[in-house]
C-alpha cells in the first residue's frame, strides 16, 4: 500500500507539471498570406541593375504583402502537384527552411501553405544582431530573413557533397530575395558573418540538424524614407540628424545606441564621416557612411551629433567639423558629443559657460575652454547636450530624442 501511495503521488506530481506547462505555452499563430504577384513592373534585367547591398534602414515595419512575396521568391511553390520551389534542390530534397523575424515576433515559412507560423512572441533582431556582423544592419532591419539549412536530409543521398549542395541552395534562395527586394522598392544585404552561429541557432530555436547560413535583412533604405519625406521640413514635422562618425575606430555603442533610440523616436538619421561607405568601431562593429562631412548642410537637420572613440580625433583640429558645431549654435540647433567628442566642441568654442560632461581623459580640455565639468552621465545645457561615454550611451540617446521631439 505504501508503494502504491507514493507511485499515485509521483503520477500525480507529473500530471500537474504537464497541465502546468500546456497552460505556459503560448499558442501558435498562423499568419495566411496574401497569394503571391506572378507579373510586375520591373523586368528581370531592372532589378538585376537596381540590387545593391543597403546597410542602412529607416525605422518603417514591411507590410505583410511585401514579406508574403519575399517568402515566395525564397522558396514558393512554383508547381503544386510535384511542389516543386523557386529555387532548386538538389534530388527535391530541399534542405532549407526560412524564419523571419520581425517586431512582432518570430515565424518559420511553410510553403505548402503559403503561410507563417510563429515560433516567438519576441522581437529577437537586437539577439540576432549581438551574434551577427553588421549589428545595425540586423537590429534596424523591418525584417531579418534566417536561411537555415540541414546537411542530414542530403547526406543519405549525397554523401560527402551534402554540405555543398546545402550550400549552393542556400544561395539561390538567397539571390531569390535579393532580386524580390529589388522588385518591391525595398533594399537589402545578405550576412554571411557570425560571431557565434549557435547564437543565432539559440535565437531563432532552430530544430535539432539545422544550422544558420544567412541573416538577410530587408527594409526600406533611410535615404528612401527621407526622400518621400517633403523636402519642406518645417511643413511636414519630420526630424532629421545627423551623427558624425570617425571613419574608423568609432566607439560602437555610442554610434547604435544612439542612432537607435532615435529611429524608434521617428527620427531620420543619417551618418557623416571623411569618407563614404563601410566604416568600423573599435569593438568590431560596422557602420555605413553615406554622407561626407563637408556636404553638411546645418540647415538640413535638427540636430548636429558627435559620437566619441579613439577615431573622433580626426575631427578635433578638422575645421569643416568645427564650423559645423559653431554653426548649429549659432542657427540654434541641437548639438550633441559623447565620450571623447565633447573636445571637438570645446576646440570649436562653443562651450565657454555651458556645463558640460565627456569622458574623464577629457575632463582638463573642457575646462581650459571654459567649460562647466559636472561629470555626470549625460549634461543638457539648453541646446548642448553631452555625453560621459558608452555606459551613458541609451540615456544620452533619450535625451537628445526627446531635445529633437521638444518632449
Amino acid at each position: 500500500m505504501k508503494r502504491l501511495a507514493i507511485l499515485g503521488i509521483v503520477l500525480v506530481c507529473f500530471a500537474t507539471l504537464c497541465l502546468g506547462q500546456r497552460r505556459t505555452r503560448s499558442p501558435q499563430k498562423i499568419v495566411r498570406l496574401t497569394k503571391p504577384k506572378l507579373t510586375g513592373t520591373v523586368t528581370f534585367e531592372e532589378a538585376l541593375s537596381k540590387r545593391r547591398s543597403v546597410r542602412l534602414f529607416a525605422n518603417k515595419p514591411l507590410e505583410s504583402e511585401q514579406i508574403g512575396q519575399l517568402a515566395w521568391a525564397g522558396q514558393g511553390i512554383t508547381e503544386k502537384q510535384r511542389g516543386l520551389r523557386t529555387a532548386p534542390s538538389a534530388g527535391e530534397t530541399y534542405p532549407i527552411e526560412l524564419y523571419f523575424a520581425t517586431e512582432e515576433g518570430l515565424f518559420v515559412y511553410r510553403p505548402a501553405e503559403h503561410s507563417l507560423e510563429q515560433t516567438s512572441d519576441k522581437d529577437i533582431r537586437g539577439s540576432l544582431a549581438t551574434a551577427a556582423s553588421m549589428q545595425e544592419s540586423v537590429a534596424m532591419a523591418g525584417c531579418d530573413i534566417i536561411v537555415a539549412g540541414s546537411v542530414r536530409k542530403l547526406t543519405t543521398q549525397f554523401r560527402n557533397k551534402a554540405r555543398t549542395f546545402m550550400l549552393l541552395e542556400a544561395g539561390h534562395v538567397a539571390q531569390n530575395i535579393l532580386l524580390q527586394a529589388a522588385c518591391l522598392d525595398l533594399g537589402s544585404v545578405p550576412v554571411g558573418s557570425f560571431t557565434s552561429a549557435k547564437q543565432v541557432g539559440r535565437a531563432c530555436r532552430l530544430p535539432a540538424g539545422f544550422e544558420p547560413i544567412y541573416i538577410i535583412c530587408v527594409g526600406h533604405p533611410i535615404e528612401q524614407a527621407a526622400a518621400e519625406a517633403s523636402t519642406n521640413q518645417e511643413g511636414t514635422g519630420v526630424k532629421r540628424a545627423a551623427l558624425i562618425v570617425a571613419s574608423q575606430n568609432y566607439r560602437d555603442e555610442e554610434l547604435f545606441e544612439t542612432k537607435r533610440t532615435l529611429d524608434a523616436a521617428g527620427i531620420q538619421t543619417v551618418i557623416a564621416s571623411t569618407r563614404i561607405g563601410i566604416i568600423r568601431g573599435t569593438l568590431g562593429s560596422v557602420a555605413e557612411a553615406n554622407i561626407l562631412i563637408g556636404q553638411l548642410k546645418v540647415d538640413d537637420y535638427n540636430a548636429i551629433i558627435f559620437i566619441g572613440g579613439i577615431g573622433a580625433a580626426e575631427y578635433v583640429a578638422n575645421p569643416i567639423a568645427l564650423n559645423l558645431a559653431r554653426e548649429a549654435v549659432r542657427k540654434r540647433k541641437i548639438l550633441a558629443a559623447i565620450g571623447t567628442a565633447p573636445t571637438i566642441l570645446a576646440n570649436a568654442g562653443v562651450l565657454t559657460g555651458v556645463r558640460a560632461t565627456s569622458l574623464l581623459s577629457e575632463r582638463n580640455r573642457l575646462l581650459l575652454s571654459g567649460a562647466v565639468y559636472t561629470g555626470l552621465a549625460v549634461e543638457q545645457d539648453r541646446l548642448i547636450i553631452t555625453g560621459i561615454g558608452p555606459v551613458a550611451s541609451l540615456q544620452f540617446g533619450r535625451t537628445v530624442a526627446d531635445a529633437i521631439t521638444g518632449r
